[in-house]
């Protein structure tokens, strides 16, 4: 049974007349006829009773009428639907992001103007570390995730380069080490460090960053949020690497400094499943990005 057997049945069942609902359909009468025995041939019933001048329904035939015509209503409901979602009035978005984005990015500004110009789209944030969020986009689960680049990356996924911000070493500032215009990687490593918990937010890049220099590190805080790690560490309980621009944002509670002989970027990207998007929604939210 095909969508046009039921459009043509409850045609000609309006009509009551095989010519007359040829021609509505603007379809041949044979082909009219052809597609209405089809449609009986498949109910294994007889749906209309046929004279030379009119067409009446069985009883079999009015009950399924009924039922044709809530089918097309259902169906045209549908398409209504999704000319709605990909005309960007109704649909949601599901945007996945690391935790301590750089300030610049202002995720929750660029959200605020994608809804200011699609008010009918739902948009569902969640936070979460990168091997995570990059599980969810390729299970359908998010359709844009912002996160560090992935390495090594993930068969599926897609990434567009957002920015590489380099990091800075972060101290108290009345730190030993706080008025050096540059420090390098094996002095801090000497020191306490407090950073992210295994997977989260730039801890993957440090500990990759230590690794190639040859440099053992003490971790003696893991914290999940940023504020708690800036706290732990203006109040003399370690060092941190951080993005520049997070760092400068809290200059007032630590100070900052360059990291010397080695560049440590953070890589920021947002990861999608597939060439594109198939959500309409994200491949607008890629265009305001």
């Amino acid at each position: 049974m095909e969508l046009r057997h039921l459009q043509h049945f409850v045609a000609v069942a309006e009509e009551r007349h095989f010519t007359r609902a040829a021609q509505r359909l603007n379809i041949a009468q044979s082909a009219l006829s052809s597609s209405i025995r089809t449609l009986e041939d498949d109910l294994q019933s007889r749906l209309f009773v046929r004279s030379t001048r009119s067409v009446a329904l069985t009883a079999a035939g009015a009950a399924f009428l009924d039922r044709a015509q809530e089918a097309l209503k259902v169906i045209e409901a549908g398409r209504q639907l999704v000319r709605e979602i990909e005309g960007l009035k109704c649909g949601s978005i599901a945007i996945g992001t690391a935790h301590s984005l750089p300030t610049f990015i202002a995720l929750p500004d660029l959200i605020a103007r994608f809804h200011a110009a699609y008010p009918g789209i739902e948009v569902r944030l969640r936070q979460g570390e990168t091997a995570d969020l990059i599980d969810r986009l390729v299970h359908g689960g998010l359709d844009l995730a912002f996160v560090p680049l992935p390495e090594p990356a993930e068969a599926g996924i897609a990434t567009r380069f957002v920015a590489c911000e380099d990091l800075v070493a972060v101290m108290p500032r009345n730190h030993r080490l706080a008025g050096r215009a540059t420090v390098t990687l094996t002095e801090l490593a000497g020191l306490p460090f407090v950073d992210f918990s295994a997977g989260w937010g730039t801890r993957p890049l440090v500990d990759q960053a230590f690794a190639s220099a040859g440099a053992e590190r003490r971790t003696v805080s893991e914290v999940t949020d940023l504020e708690t790690l800036v706290s732990l560490v203006a109040s003399g309980l370690g060092v941190a690497l951080l993005p520049e621009s997070i760092a400068a944002a809290r200059g007032d509670d630590i100070a900052a400094v360059a990291i010397d002989a080695i560049d440590i970027c953070w890589q920021l990207v947002v990861a999608h499943a597939g060439a594109l998007p198939v959500n309409s929604a994200a491949r607008a939210f890629l265009d305001l990005l």
